[in-house]
Order: C-alpha cells, then structure tokens, then sequence
C-alpha cells in the first residue's frame, strides 16, 4: 500500500466516537467480505461503500484513504485492459485459436492441448480473464462442427487460463497486487513463479487428457469442415494486428527491461495503450476518431477497476488500525521464527481460502499482513519467499471451484447463454483433485528452491 501516516490509539479513538478503531475497521472489512461473497450486490459498489464507511468512521481521514490507493496498480490494469479492446478487434485471438486447431489436423486430443496451451500462453502475456472471454467462443464453434462435448475444452481452459496467469507479474489480478505493492517486477515473477507454472502446465495437461483427450472421437468429415476453416479470414484488420503486436511485444519487452529503465509497471502500460490508441486513430477520421476512442473505453472493466480503488480503502484502514500487524506478530510466534512453516501456511490458507473466496480481496488483506511480518525474518528481502508462497496458492487455489476466479465465472457465464450446463458440483468433483495436485507441486517447488 502507499506510505501513509498512521494515527495513535487516542486520536483514533476520538474519531471513531470512542470504540476501537481495530474492530470497527475489521468489522467493516468483514461486512465487505459477506457482501462479496453472497454476491447480493455488484463487488464493485460494495468495496466502494465500504471505502466511504473507513472514512467516514474516521478509519482514516480522506488524504490518507487517498493515499492507501495503489495507483500503480490502476494504471497497470487499466493499460493492459486498454491494448486488449484494441486488439481484439483485429480478430488475432480467434485466428489463433483456429489455427491451433488446424496445427494438429483437427484431432479432438490435440486440439484439447492446443487450446489449453494458447490459453495459458495469451494469459500469461496479457490477462487470464481477457484471455477466456476471446478463446472460449472459437472454442465453442470448434467443438460443434466436431460433434464433441465442450465441456472438456472449456474445463480445461479454465485451468490453463489460471495457470498462465500466475506465471507473470500482469496475467492475474492477484499477481499485479503482489508485484506492485511488494517491489517485484516483471522479471521477478518469470524467474520464480513462471518455473512452477510451466510444470504445472505440463501435469494439468497430461490429467486432461488422461480424463478426457485419450476418449475425444470425432468423424472424418468433421475434422474436413473444421480443417476448411479460414483462420487468415477471421482476421477483420491486419493493419491493425501489427499494430497490435508490434506494441504489445514492445510492452512486454519493456516489463523486462523496467528496472533499468526505471520505469513502474503502469507507465509502461498506459504508454503502450496511448500509443495504441494513437496508432488506431490513424485509420479513422473526423467524428470516427472519437467514437473510437469513447468505444475502447466503454470496454475497460471499471466495475474491476473501482472494486480494488474501494478495497484498497478499506484494506488500509484495516492495516491502519495496527490490526494485521498483532495478526503478523502471531503468526510469527507460531511458526516459531520458522520462515518454512510460514511459507507453508501461507501457500495452503491462500489456496483453500481463495478457492472459497474471491482471491482479490483475500491478497488484498494478506499484502500488508506479510509485510508486517519482515522484521522478525530479518527484512524485507527475507520474506520474498512468502510472495511467491501467496502468489502460487491464490492464483492457483482459484481453480478449486467454479466461484474461485473471475476467469471461472467467465467461462460459466459464456457457457451457459449457449445452453451448457455448467454446475458447481460437477466442476468442484474434478476441480479439486487436479487444484490439490498443484499445491503439491507448489510446496515441493517451494520448499526445493528458497528453503
């Protein structure tokens, strides 16, 4: 979180009109939560009036609730969601999609793996949730003119979505506020979250086939429609692809290259997006030009947007009242200074809770608790383990169930307006299994490199 000024118990206290501003900062984060999670109101305006409840409690006056904003954070999503609505207007992401059917001759197993592949990757490089809503109707499309269940691809995709994600520091909202509120860049999270992700790739890959790929049949003449698919033809704008790619790779080059440029992470995106938006603009003229411009971004995610400008708030009063310290401060004692254990309790909770929560808010509250902790472990580059321990179970406990990640609930929403059957349990009976699988692997990984 920003550097904020934090009060003392008795001005605190004179602001809250004498109750503990301890309890009333957690007790409205708690009613945040339940709110969240009984999904009654859009998440969005709930962390909103959650953040006007902290300062009008007096929590936190308004410089310093302005202050807990993470900016960085902001700019960098709303950069990447900007290249995104541009890009996909050129058609690239069903191009590719098609095309990774075409590379394996329309063979259901192949295109299984294709398409987990092609997701993970487009997940990695730009965002899981993005990533999910492009692929998923090609994928659509592709299973029907092969006469198999879609359920299988888009399971699988869901898995590959989460997993490619966790991989970089921008292809999974959780990530982001790791990277941003911690001091880890791009490069940090290719170097130690990235090898855990591709290996986990490989063994979710290999569990999908080994439940559905090897029993995937289609017909001879199925595979000759979808064979026959112009996948150059779904390409609406190739002006606009180079364009796209052009910049985006320059992005991408420019999150490896941030600290010797010394740029933050939201520059580098907000710079790709007005450059893209610049580039796009010369296609268009006159009124065109802001109809355009109004068009990109009527399709950035505000409802995400201001979500995490309102928990932000709320989470900094928490943080604010001293209460995640005591809480650091306790879980230190009972690890007994044993920063393996920590780590430990860490991966599993933030893997169990964030396959029951929304794993945004839970890293949320958990960032500044982990800071807390640095002391007692010798610093802040101590404790960078314990980073990677959040990253790795909330990302990937996401995949746990049907409600554990935007990108799930994505998926479910897609698949059920096109009349698929998409049910909590039958997710959860295979979800399960194959997320434990991954925290294995995790703890394995873990303990193997930083203890």
């Amino acid at each position: 979180m920003a550097k904020c000024g934090r009060m003392n118990g008795a001005s605190a206290s004179h602001v809250v009109f004498g109750l503990a501003p301890m309890w009333v900062s957690l007790a409205v984060l708690a009613v945040a939560y339940a709110f969240i999670i009984a999904g009654l109101f859009n998440r969005a305006v709930v962390a909103l009036l959650g953040a006007v409840a902290i300062v009008l409690i007096g929590a936190l006056d308004q410089h310093e609730a302005i202050e807990g904003i993470d900016w960085n954070t902001i700019g960098l999503l709303a950069g990447m969601m900007i290249l995104i609505s541009i890009s996909r207007r050129s058609g690239l992401f069903q191009y590719l999609a098609i095309w990774s059917a075409q590379c394996v001759n329309a063979r259901p197993a192949g295109i299984l793996l294709m398409l987990q592949l092609a997701t993970a990757v487009l997940s990695a490089v730009l965002n899981n949730v993005s990533t999910v809503l492009l692929i998923v109707p090609v994928t659509l499309v592709i299973a029907e003119e092969l006469e198999l269940p879609p359920y299988p691809f888009l399971f699988a995709e869901i898995f590959a979505s989460n997993i490619g994600g966790t991989a970089t520091l921008i292809g999974d909202p959780p990530n982001i506020l790791i990277g941003t509120q911690a001091g880890l860049d791009f490069n940090a999270f290719l170097g130690n979250a990235a090898p855990a992700a591709i290996v986990i790739m490989i063994v979710q890959a290999a569990m999908v086939h080994l439940v559905w790929g090897r029993s995937l049949r289609a017909s001879p003449e199925s595979r000759v429609l979808v064979m026959g698919m112009n996948a150059p033809g779904m390409v609406t704008d190739w002006v606009l692809l180079r364009r796209s790619v052009a910049v985006i790779g320059a992005v991408l080059a420019a999150f490896v290259f941030a600290r010797p440029l010394h740029l933050e992470a939201a520059t580098i995106a907000m710079t790709g997006a007005a450059v893209l938006m610049l580039l796009d603009n010369f296609t268009h003229r006159g009124s065109k030009q802001t109809d355009y411009v109004h068009a990109t971004f009527a399709e950035v995610d505000w409802t995400t947007i201001f979500f995490f400008v309102g928990l932000f708030v709320v989470v900094h009063g928490v943080e604010a009242s001293g209460l995640l310290a005591l809480v650091g401060g306790k879980l230190v004692m009972v690890t007994g200074d044993n920063l393996a254990v920590a780590g430990a309790i860490i991966l599993w909770v933030s893997a169990v809770l964030s396959a029951i929560l929304d794993n945004i808010p839970f890293v949320a509250t958990m960032i500044p608790l982990i800071k807390g902790m640095a002391p007692a472990y010798g610093g802040p580059s101590a404790i960078e383990p314990l980073w990677w321990c959040l990253s790795l179970g909330a990302c990937l406990g996401g995949n746990g169930t049907l409600t554990g990640a935007s990108a799930n609930l994505a998926v479910a929403g897609i698949a059920e307006r096109n009349g698929i059957r998409f049910g909590f349990v039958r997710y959860l009976a295979y979800g399960v299994p194959m997320t434990l699988v991954s925290i294995v692997i995790c703890q394995v990984y873990v303990w193997w490199r930083y203890f």
